[in-house]
């Protein structure tokens, strides 16, 4: 072929002209049509398609490493392994009081894991049967299974899940037990990861350990003992097929509920074992119920209001505890716990409910009250409600006041308020004038607090709030001076502790801790109030007992203490401390209603009076001493005479009139009148008075001594429940 010219295939087509014009005929004929111009030979179609196909493909496979590659890191995050050899749920825990008495059971019961070679093989085929026939076969995921139980689902009416013991385990360890597609697709990575990381039986024993059975029991080994008293090693057939039937529903299932129900189930068990290879028909068939034998444990009640509170503390402290139960000793004394108990009881007014707090100057809660009954209402009210203080918060105000400079006798105005919006009244509409901050406080003058508050400023009296553990946001108004913002009483009577320890804040506290030293307490945030500044408000608090509001609570010790009664009796109360106890007592109703009028230096102050009495020896007041007798000595009534001076009256009545030392005497028909003198009418008013005293004393001796009984009956009979 001539130069410039492309060779063609032979058979026809289009000639190319050359450069100089002239037309190659070879082969193709005269006449045939000129090829058109030659070009750049472009890329065939299909090839073309194949290269971004390949692109695709190649970008797929990259997005699909970075995706293993993030669920690869997400399961080393996320899912370790480890987690499913722990309990699955917090272990159960037994709370004691400081003297180790079992007070409460809290939690799920469980016990040690099982170990697949020590079970029966029965047992473990009852689980098999019914759960997961294919367990030893597949790799964590069987879709033989799943599509029999869709099939099964469609076909009848029973419903099957299809999931393995591998994904259930999955689900147990690490997901939430809701019903979401979301959820169901997380088991399957999961399954895998377990499935290479552990052997079968491991599997299988973990997923046994931590399986719910019902009635609060989790893990074989627990519930084999809860509902046959035995252990899991020694279980019958019958019983294994109960156990292996009770997984599907435990809740509705639990034979000590519904027996029937659980047998039942236990012959769909059986029948399954037969059907799996596991059992003969027959001897399916031939196999009798399971009987019960449950002896639940009665040792502790299962709660108290001290309890569910000490409970959150004891879970922080027992959270790497394996599935054994846990015994937690608490701060509870119960000899005085039984004595709140008491008190309340009998001293709390009829529709009222009632909150009593007792800790030592260290914040050891020794006794808690949270209501009158805790099966009838668990509302702890000691904790949980947050109440006016009433004028139990001026300790705030007056505390704020010293650390200011003031001192006990610092002159402030006891008169009524005429200025501003705010203007409140003492109780009964008594004004004193001038007079010291010890008698204002003494007195719960409102209008004294008021003043105070306004003088120093709100941020005064929320940092010396905030120096005594009260950490509720205050509102920035005087009538916080009165107790107008919610406090629960736990926090309160910690305030008070504040002024008897060495240090505050004083944070209660339901655990025993170690006593710690100086720079530890102010590593702890604690800091010391000052002496002074502490003296002179136990200076104040201990005026408010001897001659102020809180005069019904004297004892025979020295007493510090304050009332507290909210807008239109609400809330009475009265807190204090004595020797190394710190009381509060809460007096209210539940819905907010007035109490009449009550006060805090009512029933609450001799609530917690009656309280130190028992708790404390020697608390009591001393009795008072036999009055000497009225005439001095040699100071006689002479006999009596008859004056001569008789008088018979209309009626034939005789009367007589006479004068003995001064007081006039007439004797008649209706007996003998005198009428004394102004030095003998001085005398009688004397003894009254002594009498009165005299009766006091003996009241409050039989009291103590009452007290004093019960104290030693409880501590002989420990009390059965808080």
């Amino acid at each position: 072929m001539s130069e410039g010219y492309r060779d063609l295939p032979r058979g026809g087509g289009y000639a190319q002209p050359g450069p100089a014009g002239t037309t190659d005929w070879d082969d193709y004929g005269a006449g045939a049509a000129p090829l058109p111009p030659l070009e750049e030979e472009q890329p065939k179609r299909g090839w073309l398609r194949r290269h971004w196909r390949w692109r695709y493909l190649k970008w797929a496979g990259y997005a699909a490493f970075a995706a293993f590659v993030l669920l690869l890191c997400w399961l080393l995050l996320f899912v370790p392994v480890s987690r499913t050899a722990k309990p699955l749920v917090p272990p159960q825990i037994v709370l004691e009081t400081s003297d180790g008495q079992a007070i409460a059971r809290k939690g799920p019961i469980m016990a040690a894991p099982v170990d697949i070679a020590k079970l029966p093989p029965h047992l473990v085929d009852a689980f098999l049967a019914t759960e997961d026939r294919r367990f030893y076969d597949h790799w964590g995921i069987d879709p033989r299974g799943i599509a029999r139980a869709l099939w099964t689902n469609i076909s009848s009416d029973e419903q099957q899940g299809g999931s393995t013991i591998t994904q259930q385990l999955a689900k147990l360890s690490y997901l939430k037990l809701d019903r979401t597609v979301a959820r169901k697709l997380k088991e399957v990575p999961i399954a895998l990861w377990l499935e290479a990381w552990l052997t079968k039986d491991e599997i299988l024993e973990r997923y046994l350990s931590n399986a719910y059975f019902g009635d609060n029991v989790y893990g074989l080994r627990a519930a084999s003992l809860h509902y046959f008293y035995r252990q899991p090693e020694r279980l019958t057939l019958t019983q294994a097929a109960m156990l292996a039937g009770l997984v599907k529903a435990p809740s509705t299932l639990a034979p000590t509920r519904n027996y029937k129900g659980a047998v039942a189930r236990e012959k769909v068990v059986l029948s399954a074992m037969a059907d799996a290879g596991y059992l003969t028909p027959d001897a399916a068939r031939s196999v009798r119920p399971a009987v019960i034998d449950h002896r639940a444990d009665q040792t502790a009640p299962a709660g108290s209001y001290f309890a569910d509170w000490a409970l959150g503390q004891a879970r922080a402290v027992t959270e790497d505890a394996g599935y054994e139960t846990v015994h937690v000793r608490t701060t509870l004394d119960r000899r005085l716990q039984a004595l709140a108990q008491r008190i309340a009881r009998r001293s709390t007014p009829a529709g009222a409910q009632v909150a009593i707090v007792a800790m030592r100057t260290n914040g050891d809660v020794v006794a808690m009250v949270g209501g009158k009954d805790y099966e009838t209402s668990k509302f702890n009210r000691a904790v949980q409600a947050r109440r006016q203080p009433g004028s139990t918060f001026k300790l705030i105000v007056y505390l704020a006041a010293l650390q200011s400079g003031m001192t006990p006798d610092t002159i402030v105005d006891d008169s009524p308020i005429t200025s501003g919006d705010y203007r409140p009244e003492n109780a009964g509409g008594r004004y004193r004038g001038q007079i010291t901050l010890r008698d204002a406080f003494a007195a719960s003058s409102n209008v004294v607090a008021v003043k105070l508050y306004k003088q120093l400023g709100s941020d005064a009296i929320a940092r010396a709030a905030r120096s005594l553990g009260i950490e509720e946001e205050l509102p920035a108004n005087a009538s916080v001076a009165l107790g107008t913002a919610g406090v629960s009483l736990v926090d309160l009577t910690a305030a008070f502790a504040g002024i008897a320890a060495d240090y505050a804040p004083v944070e209660p506290h339901a655990l025993p801790r170690s006593e710690k030293g100086f720079f530890d307490k102010l590593l702890d945030g604690k800091q010391d109030i000052g002496s002074r500044t502490r003296e002179e408000m136990r200076d104040l608090l201990a005026a408010n007992i001897a001659s102020g509001t809180g005069r019904a609570a004297a004892l025979g010790i020295p007493a510090f203490g304050k009332t507290g009664t909210s807008q239109d009796s609400r809330d009475t109360l009265f807190v204090g401390f004595a020797g190394d106890l710190v009381v509060g007592v809460w007096i209210g109703k539940d819905d907010n209603s007035s109490l009449g009028r009550a006060s805090g230096g009512g029933v609450p102050a001799r609530m917690w009076k009656d309280f130190m009495i028992g708790a404390i020896p020697g608390a009591a007041p001393r009795v008072a001493p036999e009055p000497a007798p009225i005439e001095e000595e040699g100071d006689t009534i002479p006999d009596f005479e008859l004056p001569g001076n008789l008088d018979i009256g209309p009626d034939g009545d005789l009367s007589v009139e006479g004068n003995i030392n001064g007081n006039a005497v007439r004797i008649g028909r209706e007996g003998v009148r005198i009428q004394p003198n102004e030095e003998t009418q001085r005398r009688l008013d004397q003894l009254d008075r002594r009498r009165d005293q005299i009766e006091r004393a003996v009241e409050d001796a039989a009291r103590q001594a009452e007290a004093q009984g019960r104290a030693q009956e409880a501590a002989q009979q420990p009390p059965r429940g808080q």
